[in-house]
């Protein structure tokens, strides 16, 4: 499928590599990096499904500088190539050491996040909180740049708020510094995930920087990619909340795969719940697990019976819940709806 780019109609096709320096994407839909979402197993079948790209969890660079299991876990890989590593902090010399920590753990490139939202990471001044304070947030991607060898990129939102719509202005200084590669979520921090992505307004950071470009926000169909393209002038595309619940999404829209049903589509949920388990053990993989098999239930099985989809929200029985979601997601919940439960 080919996206338009601009208004001399370039076009943009989603299935063709990537540069990032010296890495390539083998194609141009990159899953977003999302905390307590993109975990290893959720990328792990992303990438073998087709997605062109896949980013860890956001890592505290205090924390992995300072040896926390939970950062360790979070930057583990197996074979997914390029391994891209996002970092998050405050403070130059810790992001400059979890940066240099990342790359000799086999990090090919170090993502900078200065998009997050959430009240606990602009708390610590971190996150889209940077973008209130661009020379700080320069003294931060200088210190990462110069600590390691691989590519370092940005990810960053419009400004903090519709006053202050400064990506463009810092995009063209993070370029300056070193960075290789910038995507722009297209909402305002203040704005959360509220309302609609402003995918015009990201084509400002597109005629500030030469190196490649990912749009990013409420980005679903291949019908949205190639909007976004055409409206932002960006180079590729991200996915976020649209894979959950279907990881093999973004290959989807990337051409590279087709989405699995039936008796598939339940082999691959089930595949998903038994890594869970084995990557956080039984006990803390089952608490993990059940955002995932919500998502799952909502997008394929909207036949299931409440009391149903209850009980294997809650159930700690892990084999009731990978036979009964199997089977739930055959059939899309219609005849599992009506099945006697089984005591959880």
């Amino acid at each position: 499928m080919a996206c338009l780019k601009d208004e001399h109609l370039t076009e943009v096709s989603l299935s063709e590599p990537l540069s990032i320096g010296r890495q390539v994407l083998r194609n141009r839909v990159v899953l977003a990096p999302m905390s307590g979402v993109t975990d290893l197993p959720f990328r792990e079948l992303a990438w073998r499904f087709g997605a062109g790209l896949v980013v860890t969890e956001m890592v505290a660079s205090r924390e992995l500088a300072a040896n926390a299991p939970e950062s360790w876990a979070r930057i583990r890989n197996r074979g997914i190539r390029p391994h891209m590593v996002q970092l998050a902090g405050r403070d130059a010399d810790w992001m400059a050491e979890a940066a240099r920590l990342a790359e000799a753990n086999g990090a090919d490139i170090i993502d900078i996040n200065m998009g997050c939202p959430a009240k606990k990471v602009i708390g610590g001044y971190s996150g889209s909180a940077l973008m209130r304070e661009p020379d700080h947030a320069l003294r931060l991607i200088e210190a990462t740049v110069k600590a390691v060898t691989v590519p370092v990129t940005v990810k960053m939102r419009l400004g903090w708020d519709h006053d202050s719509l400064n990506a463009p202005d810092i995009a063209a200084r993070a370029e300056g510094a070193g960075v290789q590669m910038i995507t722009v979520h297209g909402r305002t921090r203040m704005q959360f995930y509220e309302g609609k992505a402003d995918w015009d307004a990201i084509r400002a950071v597109r005629e500030r920087i030469k190196v490649p470009l990912i749009a990013n926000g409420d980005v679903d169909s291949a019908e949205d990619c190639a909007e976004i393209l055409r409206r932002s002038g960006a180079d590729a595309v991200m996915i976020g909340r649209a894979a959950q619940g279907r990881p093999w999404h973004p290959a989807v829209v990337a051409g590279a795969c087709v989405a699995p049903a039936g008796a598939e589509l339940a082999a691959c949920a089930v595949e998903h719940y038994r890594l869970m388990l084995d990557f956080y053990g039984a006990v803390a993989g089952l608490r993990h697990a059940r955002k995932h098999v919500g998502w799952y239930l909502d997008r394929h099985a909207p036949g299931i019976a409440a009391a149903q989809r209850g009980a294997l929200m809650v159930s700690t029985d892990a084999e009731f819940v990978a036979d009964r979601l199997a089977a739930v997601l055959v059939d899309g919940g219609t005849a599992a709806g009506r099945m006697k439960e089984k005591a959880a």
